[in-house]
Parts: structure tokens; C-alpha cells; sequence
């Protein structure tokens, strides 16, 4: 039985380097099988065993060769499958499959919606791709950014690239790169037909969540088509011991994808065009909900090899229409209640990738990319309101944010033990908007967004940055179990349309942009710089030199010094204690490490494998300007897990440890959290096509605060004050899924 990869996306040395750094302790042997292909092992198993692969894409320029700095730098992770496992049964958000993995965290107000931070760079710094594609989010609160608009079951590869990032994995980004992708249509061999498929059923207790999620594929040795499909619902979850419910933190979601795969030889075509409806999902730190998001598009990419080296191609448009109001935890909404806020989004794109082995022991590789952003975001009057009428409010009118990017690599491996990759890479950002309108240009409630209306339009808008990244790196195999790899990478991002654009300077227009959970106002600043970030970085990587790979020690110290971070500036204080802020370009620096490790207790026939894993982060962000500690900072945290695998059962008990948030950005308001320790167990049985998950998060109904979760607007007229946002409270989770 054989299972179709793509070889470029997933090659095995990606996982042999994942096993040392995100700690799964899997053997050598084991590592070219992800959790996603042991899925379709048995699935093939269920239909007789008539898949074939596509021939490798095989560019290696040395046979001893194991790795690369391209594909694989020792800064790149993927979670291990009981990970994968207990990720996929606790959420339905992808952005879960990380939360192990070194340097990554998350934060957000919805629970389909986390925004991923990676080396304390948060959201737009990290450059977030879906199937190739860069998706923006079209919500001035970043409701629906790029994970998303996919449900952790479709996603067959997952990598988080945290400090140096090949720039062949990503411009317009500070951070670091967040790739996840779908697998590769599947084929039968010649003369058969293959029907294969899954399906799943997940209950979580905690909010009354349930869902459901599933795929069929039928192919011939040519043609695959595959269908995708997954609905998620959930009411409000509860915090932990003496907590009570968290408000306005319930979700309803749909996703539907159909991908045709034609592939002759070594070239493969797949087109997937698919949809996704979330009818309604709330924020607890948002002083709105999201009451509508659906996001139609085409995907389309073509890998291919030739006798000069390998080829691949991407296009893809999307359209998304995405609403916001009060759901009835804040109130609700009718036609004379709530806020209407509309945005319509399209998106449009391409990237071209060519890897061409120069000799023996180099390798080249020359890429291209536009992406095309254009937003409409409009809030209609509210029937009978003075202050949300009588006219349309214009936030971001025809508004566009194109970026035409390229670049060259050059990998070259001087010995079996030395290899270095230098990076260039060019990006132009071009932004402009049409004229804006507040909802009155008379009426005294509204003077404030009149006047500051008219300055805006005066101006002229449309703004172009040039943008340049290097990418300076070098490995160093010491000996057959100590790795030394370093270098240098200086990064840069433009500001995002929001940043930009934002203009309204009244309490409540002002309120309504932003996507830090604080409680804010923002206002944009059209002269804005692009942010540029020099850092410096190297990773000691100590591992078990025999096919073992019975322990490993991963060490990843790092330095950034960001010119013109965009970080804000008070302009005033509302009423209510929230301030209003501008995007401003301050200098700012980020130091921290990471740290992750495994080790093989037990290997043996009765008691089969067991292993324990740890990863451990700590960063720190200041602002040189205010001296003020950077937005979004994770405190100290780890974890520490054994997981063990015997026969058809596989088991992890896991524990997570956050040291108090006491260094805070004082400009923003953001709240101090005190320190916690989650345990969490989860477990899992396969018998022939069906296996059981169960699991149970938070055992001990830990009490705490998310240190990146802002503050829990929602439960505010609940409560009678503003706290800051809990964390969830004991889950128990099972889900139950067949293959065939």
C-alpha cells in the first residue's frame, strides 16, 4: 500500500528534523509518516490496497545528504501525531495544531479564530499561509484571519518557522512563517478505481460542542476527485472553579471543498474550490460579534519535474462577505439595535517556485508572487439613530493592498557537515483608498468623524513601499549528534490596509478598529514606514546519532532589533478609561529562546514505547520609545508530556506551566495575569477502521487568565466589571471516526 505525497511540501528528512525540535521522539524509521498518512494507511488498507504515488520531485544534490536550510531549517517544527490528536479532539481551530511547538503562541476573542504569534511577533508579522495562499483578514477586528478557512481535519502538513525564515518561505513578515496545506489528490493504479474516504463525530462537553467532518475520494490511475466537508457548533464555554460562563464565546461553522487532481508522469495538476459559511461566532474581547463570514474561492497549483530541476505554480481568487452586530449576549440586533458593519473582500493571486540543482552540491531556486487585496468596509445607518445615521459610514472605500514580490536562493553544501544558504528578495506594496464619509456630516454627534472625515479625503493616499529581505545561514554538523546552525536575516513588513486607512477618531467609530482585545480605539497613520526587523539567531541541535533517535535537545537563543515597529501613540482618554491610540513607527527590540527536547523511556515488545517531550519559551518585547513592554508578550511557559504507545492504544498525559504576565504594555491597558498549571489527558484505541479519541482537558478545573486574551468585554454587563479574559474550564472531549 502506497500513499500519494507531495514530495517538495513533505519531504522525510522535514519530519526527522520536526521529531528533534517539536519533541515527538519518533524513530528515524518512523519519521517520513505523518499523522495524517498513518489516517491513509488505513484507509488503503479498507480498499484494497490500489493507490499509487506520483515519482518523487528527488532535486538532492548528494545521496549522504539529510536535510536542507531551505526546506527544513532546525527553527522548523510540526506537531507530532498524538499532538495532532489531542489538538484536533480540544478545538476546532488549526492554529491548536501548534500550541506545542517552539516559540509559537496565540490569541483571540473567537474560537475559530486565534491569531498566531510567533517569537513575540503577533497576526500580519507572521507570515500565515493556507494552500499556498496568503489570506488577509477582511474585518477590522481580524475575525476571520488565514487559519480559519480551514478545519484541522483537511489539514494534511503543518509547519511553524519561528526567527530566521528562508525568504523562499515568505516576505511581507517579521516573525516567521506559518504553512499548512491540504494533502495531495490520491490515485488509483492503472486498470483499478479507488473509493476511499472518512468520517468523524467529536462531542466536547465544555459549551455543549459537537461537530462532524468527513471526505470521499473516487479516482483512476489519472482523475481524483475529492470531496471535504466539516460543521462545528458550540454555545458559551465556561472558565475554570468559580469562574461561570464566559459570554459571547459560542460558534456555529460550516466548510465545504471539492479538489480535482489529473497527473501524468511527474507532473500533477489540482484545482480545489470549496466554501465556507460561519453564520454566527462570538468575541469576548470584542466589543462586536461576527454575524456573518462566508468565503468562496479557487485554488489552483501544479507541481512538476523536469530534466533542469523542479517546477511548481499557484493561482487562487477569493471572495469573502463578512458582517458583524451584537449577538444576544451583547444585546442582540434588529433593525432600530445593534451595529451593522459589512465588508466585502477579493482576493487574487499567483506564486511561481523553480529549484534548479547547479552541479552537484548546489541548488538554486528562483520565485515569484503577486496578491492582490481589495476591501470594501461600510456600516450601514442604524433605523432611528442620531449617531449611526442617517448615512452610510465609509470606513475603507475601495481600498486595495497589492504585493509583487521575488526572490533568489542559493543553497550550496561544501562538505558532508558544512552548508550555508544566502536569500534575496524584493517586495513592492502598493496601497491606496477612495474617499471617506462619516454616518452625518452635519449633526453634532458626529463632528468629531466630520472633521476628521475631511482631512482625510484632502489627502493624497495612495502610498508604495520597497521592501528588501536577506537571509544569511549556515549548518555545521560538529559531530554525529551536535548541530550548530546560525545566521542572520533582516525582515521586513508595509502596514496593512487598517494601519494605513483606519480614520474615524470618535469613541465609538474609533472602538471598532482594532484586533488586540483590549478595549481601544485606534486610529491609522497613512504615514506609516514599513517595519524592519534585523535579527540574529542559532540553534544547537544534541541528538541521538543512531536510527534510534532515542533522545534529542533542541536550543534556539535569538535577538531582533525592529526599525519603525508599528507600535501606537495616545492621542486621548475616552470616558470610560479606554484610550484612543495611533499606529505610530517607534524602534523596538525582541530577545528570547526556545527550547524543546524528548527522550525514550521505554521501547519493548510488552510495554511497547514511551517517551517523554518538553518545550520550553521565553520572550521579552520593548518599545524604545516609551520604554513600555510589547503587546502581546507570552510569559515564561512549557510543557511536559509522556506519551506512550502500545499495540492499537496510544495514550499522553500532558502538562502545561505559565509563568504571571507582570511585564505589560502600560499604553494599552493590558492586564497582568497570574501564573497556572494545566493537566490535560488524552488517549486513543484503533480497531479496523474505527478509532475512538477521548480526552480530558483541564483535569483539575484550573482557574486562570489567558495572558494574551485581552480583556472579556462580553461578560462586562454580567459581571458589573471588566476582568480579563478566562481560559477554559474541565472539557471532556471523545470523538469517534471510521475509515474506508
Amino acid at each position: 500500500m502506497i500513499t500519494l505525497i507531495n514530495p517538495r511540501r513533505v519531504p522525510a528528512w522535514a519530519w526527522v528534523i520536526a521529531a528533534a525540535c517539536a519533541a515527538p521522539s519518533i524513530s528515524a524509521a518512523q519519521a517520513q509518516t505523518t499523522a495524517a498518512q498513518i489516517s491513509a494507511s488505513q484507509s488503503n488498507a479498507a480498499s484494497g490496497s490500489s493507490v499509487v504515488t506520483l515519482p518523487r520531485l528527488d532535486i538532492s544534490t548528494d545521496e549522504e545528504e539529510e536535510t536542507s536550510l531551505s526546506d527544513a531549517p532546525l527553527t522548523a517544527s510540526s506537531p507530532d501525531a498524538s499532538s495532532q490528536r489531542m489538538s484536533r479532539l480540544s478545538s476546532p481551530d488549526v492554529s491548536s495544531l501548534f500550541r506545542n511547538q517552539p516559540g509559537f503562541s496565540s490569541y483571540g476573542g473567537g474560537r475559530l479564530a486565534n491569531l498566531p504569534v510567533l517569537n513575540g511577533m503577533a497576526d500580519d508579522r507572521v507570515a500565515t499561509i493556507v494552500d499556498g495562499v496568503r489570506i488577509s483578514p477582511a474585518c477590522p477586528n481580524h475575525m476571520n484571519p488565514a487559519l480559519s478557512y480551514i478545519d484541522p481535519d483537511s489539514v494534511q502538513t503543518a509547519t511553524s518557522i519561528a526567527g530566521l525564515t528562508p525568504v523562499s518561505s515568505g516576505g511581507d513578515s517579521l516573525g516567521g512563517t506559518i504553512d499548512v496545506e491540504r494533502a495531495d489528490p490520491r490515485f488509483a493504479r492503472k486498470g483499478k478505481i479507488l473509493v476511499t474516504g472518512r468520517v468523524r463525530g467529536t462531542y466536547r462537553s465544555n459549551g455543549g460542542a459537537y461537530g462532524a467532518s468527513g471526505s470521499v475520494t473516487v479516482a483512476n490511475h489519472l482523475l481524483s476527485i475529492r470531496y471535504t466537508g466539516s460543521y462545528d457548533q458550540s454555545g458559551n464555554y465556561r472558565g475554570g472553579a468559580g469562574m461561570g460562563t464566559v459570554h459571547s464565546t459560542n460558534y456555529l461553522t460550516y466548510n465545504h471543498a471539492v479538489t480535482v487532481g489529473l497527473h501524468k508522469d511527474n507532473h500533477l495538476v489540482a484545482i480545489t474550490v470549496g466554501q465556507q459559511d460561519t453564520p454566527r461566532e462570538g468575541f469576548a474581547n470584542q466589543y462586536m460579534d461576527m454575524t456573518n463570514n462566508r468565503s468562496t474561492f479557487v485554488n489552483g497549483k501544479y507541481t512538476g519535474s523536469f530534466d533542469w530541476g523542479t517546477f511548481e505554480a499557484r493561482g487562487y481568487w477569493q471572495r469573502i462577505t463578512h458582517a458583524m452586530d451584537m449577538l444576544a449576549d451583547k444585546g442582540g440586533h434588529s433593525a432600530t439595535t445593534g451595529m451593522p458593519m459589512n465588508n466585502d473582500s477579493r482576493l487574487a493571486g499567483y506564486s511561481l517556485k523553480a529549484t534548479i540543482p547547479l552541479g552537484r552540491f548546489h541548488t538554486l531556486k528562483l520565485g515569484s508572487g503577486f496578491d492582490h487585496v481589495g476591501l470594501n468596509d461600510w456600516w450601514p445607518p442604524l433605523q432611528g439613530s442620531m449617531m449611526m445615521g442617517p448615512d452610510t459610514y465609509h470606513n475603507i472605500n475601495n481600498g486595495h493592498r497589492d504585493r509583487l514580490g521575488h526572490y533568489a536562493e542559493w543553497e550550496a553544501h561544501w562538505t558532508p557537515r558544512v552548508s550555508t544558504l544566502l536569500g534575496f528578495r524584493n517586495d513592492l506594496i502598493m496601497m491606496n483608498t477612495g474617499d471617506v464619509a462619516p454616518y452625518s456630516w452635519t449633526g453634532m454627534m458626529n463632528m468629531t468623524d466630520a472633521m476628521a472625515a475631511r482631512a482625510f479625503n484632502a489627502r493624497n493616499r495612495g502610498r508604495t513601499d520597497v521592501n528588501f529581505d536577506v537571509t544569511a545561514m549556515a549548518r555545521w554538523k560538529v559531530t554525529d549528534s551536535f548541530t550548530l546552525e546560525g545566521g542572520y536575516a533582516r525582515k521586513s513588513r508595509a502596514p496593512n490596509l487598517y494601519e494605513r486607512y483606519a480614520w474615524g477618531r470618535g469613541t465609538m467609530s474609533s472602538s471598532m478598529i482594532g484586533w488586540f482585545g483590549d478595549g481601544n480605539g485606534y486610529v491609522g497613520n497613512m504615514d506609516l514606514k514599513s517595519e524592519i526587523a534585523n535579527t540574529a539567531s542559532v540553534t544547537l541541535d544534541w541528538h541521538d546519532p543512531t536510527a534510534a533517535n532515542r533522545w534529542g535537545l533542541t536550543v534556539q537563543p535569538y535577538y531582533s532589533y525592529v526599525h519603525n515597529y508599528i507600535n501606537v501613540v495616545q492621542l486621548s482618554t475616552f470616558s470610560n478609561g479606554h484610550h484612543l491610540l495611533q499606529f505610530a513607527n517607534h524602534n523596538a527590540q525582541t530577545y528570547g529562546i526556545n527550547a524543546s527536547g524528548h527522550y525514550t523511556l521505554w521501547d519493548t515488545a510488552q510495554y511497547g514505547k514511551g517517551e517523554v517531550t518538553g518545550v520550553l519559551n521565553w520572550v521579552r518585547g520593548q518599545d524604545e520609545v516609551t520604554h513600555s513592554g510589547l503587546y502581546h508578550m507570552m510569559p515564561l511557559n512549557g510543557t511536559v508530556a509522556v506519551h506512550e504507545t502500545v499495540g492499537h492504544w496510544t495514550g499522553r498525559v500532558e502538562m502545561n506551566f505559565v509563568k504571571p504576565k507582570d511585564t505589560v504594555d502600560w499604553l494599552r491597558g493590558e492586564p497582568r495575569t497570574a501564573g497556572y498549571a494545566l493537566l490535560n489527558l488524552g488517549g486513543s484505541y484503533t480497531w479496523k477502521m474505527l478509532t475512538l479519541d477521548a480526552g480530558i482537558d483541564n483535569v483539575l478545573n484550573q482557574p486562570y487568565y489567558l495572558p494574551l486574551g485581552g480583556l472579556s468585554l462580553g461578560d462586562t454587563r454580567y459581571i458589573g466589571t471588566t476582568r480579563a479574559l478566562p481560559g477554559m474550564g474541565r472539557s471532556f472531549n471523545v470523538s469517534l471516526s471510521a475509515t474506508f
